[in-house]
């Protein structure tokens, strides 16, 4: 089953958030400006799709599966900001933005020309 657009973006933030340390709720909620209940509710989806493991009052933790959606939409988030600003030379701020809204729509084979792109011109 494909992951819905709300879920590619809880479970990045997840991914994002445990460089940190443990991930809570809250700091999801806070970090996504959104309520805790949004957070629980979507919590509840991602753990039934094996997604995160998450004890009632416990720290979330992305399972492998989560962890490789996660990192992938990171990885589109990356690539994406990066070519926004180095190469059509929009502002750090609009970039990130515009990245994170683009990163859910791409199909893997516009990901991967885009990678062959960035790298035979960039790098």
């Amino acid at each position: 089953m494909p992951v819905q657009t709300t879920n590619e973006m809880y479970l990045e933030t997840i991914l994002e958030l445990s460089e940190n340390g443990p991930v809570r709720s809250v700091d999801i909620a806070v970090k996504m400006g959104v309520t805790k209940p949004s957070v629980n509710k979507a919590m509840s989806s991602l753990k039934e799709r094996g997604y995160i493991l998450k004890e009632r009052y416990g720290a979330i933790t992305l399972t492998p599966e989560g962890y490789a959606i996660a990192a992938e939409i990171a990885n589109r988030h990356s690539l994406l900001r990066r070519f926004l600003v180095e190469v059509l030379g929009c502002d750090e701020k609009t970039a990130d933005k515009d990245a994170c809204l683009m990163e859910h729509v791409l199909s893997p084979e516009v990901v991967q020309k885009w990678h062959e792109y960035m790298r035979k011109n960039l790098d």
